[in-house]
């Protein structure tokens, strides 16, 4: 592997439970400990640990905190009261995507940024550009470790760590308190996974006795450390982008379906180039498909209309564990969005039905 890659904290405990390590966001990262799929099926079906500290996370504190958010990113960040966390991205000024996000508002005039690993840096230096008003911005994103557990037993093994009462954590919502004998742990309920769950912001000085203790708790509910790999497969199945593939740089939000954090009440960036596109209609759509044929679509693959003219790319593919088809994701034009519309997918020189569906896929 790669020398000069970063470690998370957990890093020597990830190897000592036989996971295999890739590269990652410019980490070394768990990619798997046994099988994707067995991994996958553990969340959906039962409890499982990710670890998930290459992310990154800003604090912007001050009295013009919450006009620097509204005015970097697409959602309406002023309609959060303390507790309470929000979906959104940032918007170039080309009309495509820096970088989707969390805005977690812990105060009135504290918020916490949750960013992509891969975009850390690219992100700090846009809001920090735009930080005209003397915003105290704060990058925390090396002191922090994240521990994502996620599935349906996901409450019932960790309830006893800790008083904060995990049953009021509702979708989107989030308490900071003591958690397995770690002070002012950020316990939210954001999900990638669709299979339920909670988010543990930990100090990185309580990283690995934090991660033990979940483990000793979650034992009974028959818990596993999970990789990226399913992390991947299991957001697929929910229909819910991932940077770098469904959305970029040069991708419009409102084509990949984000128009519903896309809050044109307020000034942010590009809000007027974005309202045009919007009232003039976008002209392609980022859309789920199950495969009809047997094939795995992978991202790159050319989307077929019935004729077999290329009409799109899938951005993300794979083989659902729950479902056992070939699911994906991909731009098509607006004619061929509709649910229940048959596409080909070119799978080695074949081309294979699939049909689109309404996510999510399972």
């Amino acid at each position: 592997m790669e020398e000069n890659l970063k470690k998370v904290t957990l890093h020597d405990v990830h190897e000592h439970l036989g996971a295999k390590m890739v590269p990652f966001a410019g980490y070394a990262m768990p990619v798997r400990y046994s099988s994707d799929k067995e991994e996958h099926l553990a969340v959906r079906n039962g409890v499982g640990i990710f670890d998930v500290s290459h992310m990154g996370e800003f604090l912007l504190k001050g009295p013009k905190a919450l006009d620097l958010i509204q005015k970097v990113c697409s959602n309406d960040a002023a309609k959060l009261s303390d507790g309470q966390a929000q979906y959104s991205y940032l918007p170039n000024e080309q009309g495509g995507i820096i970088d989707d996000l969390l805005v977690y508002r812990i105060g009135e005039e504290e918020y916490l940024l949750v960013v992509n690993a891969s975009n850390i840096e690219k992100d700090w230096n846009w809001i920090s550009s735009h930080n005209v008003d003397g915003v105290l911005m704060e990058n925390i994103s090396d002191d922090i470790s994240l521990f994502a557990v996620q599935g349906p037993k996901a409450m019932e093994a960790l309830q006893a760590l800790t008083d904060i009462d995990l049953n009021s954590i509702k979708f989107y919502t989030f308490k900071i308190g003591e958690f397995a004998g770690a002070e002012e742990v950020i316990v939210s309920a954001t999900g990638y996974t669709g299979a339920g769950g909670f988010e543990l912001y930990v100090k990185n000085g309580d990283a690995i006795a934090v991660w033990k203790k979940i483990m000793t708790a979650g034992a009974a509910q028959g818990i596993q450390p999970i990789g990226l790999g399913a992390r991947d497969t299991l957001r697929m199945e929910m229909g819910y982008c991932l940077y770098g593939n469904d959305i970029d740089d040069t991708t419009s939000p409102l084509e990949a379906g984000l128009g519903w954090v896309t809050k044109f009440s307020k000034k942010f960036i590009n809000a007027e180039a974005l309202k045009t596109q919007k009232d003039s209609g976008i002209i392609k759509k980022l859309v789920g498909f199950k495969m009809i044929d047997k094939g795995i679509p992978r991202q790159g693959y050319d989307i077929l209309d019935e004729k077999g003219q290329p009409v799109g790319r899938v951005t993300s593919g794979t083989l659902s564990p729950v479902l056992n088809i070939g699911i994906g994701m991909g731009y098509v034009p607006l004619a061929l969005a509709k649910p229940g519309t048959e596409v080909r997918i070119a799978i080695r020189n074949k081309q294979l039905r699939a049909v689109v569906q309404k996510l999510p896929l399972v």
